[in-house]
């Protein structure tokens, strides 16, 4: 994510004083509302709903800066947090185990 896309969201929020609003736990309550409408978009079918991918499109956007403003909030570097993650993942789930196979590691 560009620091300008970051910085019209703090902007975005700081404009209406809606930041006294934005606690982590606010925040991260938020990211579980959105992501729940976004899996409603593909309510029994792998597809969009309607085929309406403009409201996929802005529920993934809502649970996407939600995911952003909790980083902020919490001064996490969002390069650092994913790259550190895929690391760990790597280590949990090697190629040469988890290639073609879905199982959830020990």
């Amino acid at each position: 994510i560009s620091d300008s896309t970051i910085d019209a969201i703090r902007r975005f929020a700081a404009d209406r004083d809606w930041n006294q609003f934005h606690t982590p736990g606010n925040l991260a309550k938020s990211i579980n509302i959105e992501a729940a409408e976004l899996s409603e978009c593909f309510q029994w079918s792998d597809e969009p709903r309607d085929g309406n991918l403009e409201h996929v499109h802005e529920e993934i956007a809502d649970v996407l800066i939600y995911c952003i403003m909790l980083s902020d909030k919490n001064g996490f570097d969002l390069d650092k947090i994913i790259i550190d993650k895929l690391g760990k993942n790597a280590r949990k789930y090697p190629v040469e185990i988890s290639q073609g196979n879905s199982r959830k590691a020990d």
